[in-house]
């Protein structure tokens, strides 16, 4: 298959890069970034701005796309810079691609996304599957972490702090407040790219553990 992933400079979708790299199911990768990436063997790395995607370039013919792109409030300076990262780039993405013949789209999402919720990370979060859903993907997957465990090249403080108290409480507590390793929701992701089951699909927190 011929895989987009979007966001593989971060943590996870960096994850999904080495994964797919490694695939023998996944015969070409492309990953549109703003700093280039390192050459590997079946990769295309080119160099984008997310503020003025090329619509007709031939690398937006894929059969799969993975989105994990993602910031913080804090990160991100404002609230509307937050929400062209988290909702304007996946949506722009995701109407290119899909224009272009893609089947499958699979979204890092996360848990308790809903466009009511009382947070407004939640809500864009919301707001974006929402928004994704009339796009007429035939396999649609929202996977949703809680917090996602791994290490970071930028520092995120709240992360920081709740981390060891959830992975010392973490018998105690139900599996969907639990950490969820960055490299299970990888895997989870491209197994949903992957398989490209016809509908729309949510793989939730308490899939993403690692744990029984």
């Amino acid at each position: 298959m011929r895989l987009l992933i979007v966001g593989a400079t971060g943590l996870v979708g960096n994850l999904v890069l080495n994964l797919a790299q490694a695939d023998d199911r996944v015969a070409e990768i492309i990953a549109p970034t703003r700093r280039g990436l390192a050459p590997r063997p079946k990769l295309d790395a080119p160099i984008v701005n997310f503020d003025a995607l090329p619509e007709d370039a031939a690398w937006w013919r894929a059969d799969a796309v993975i989105c994990a792109l993602g910031t913080t409030m804090r990160i991100a300076g404002s609230k509307p810079a937050f929400r062209r990262v988290d909702h304007e780039y996946p949506l722009a993405i995701a109407r290119l691609a899909r224009s272009h013949g893609a089947r499958a789209y699979v979204l890092n999402s996360a848990l308790g996304a809903n466009p009511a919720a009382s947070s407004s990370y939640l809500q864009v979060k919301g707001e974006i599957e929402r928004d994704l859903a009339p796009l007429g993907f035939a396999s649609l997957t929202y996977v949703r972490p809680g917090l996602i465990g791994g290490a970071r090249q930028e520092v995120r403080p709240a992360e920081q702090i709740m981390m060891p108290v959830l992975a010392m409480l973490a018998p105690l507590i139900p599996k969907k407040w639990r950490i969820n390793p960055a490299p299970i929701i990888a895997s989870a992701l491209l197994e949903a790219a992957i398989a490209a089951k016809p509908g729309q699909h949510v793989v939730a927190s308490d899939q993403l553990t690692g744990a029984p």
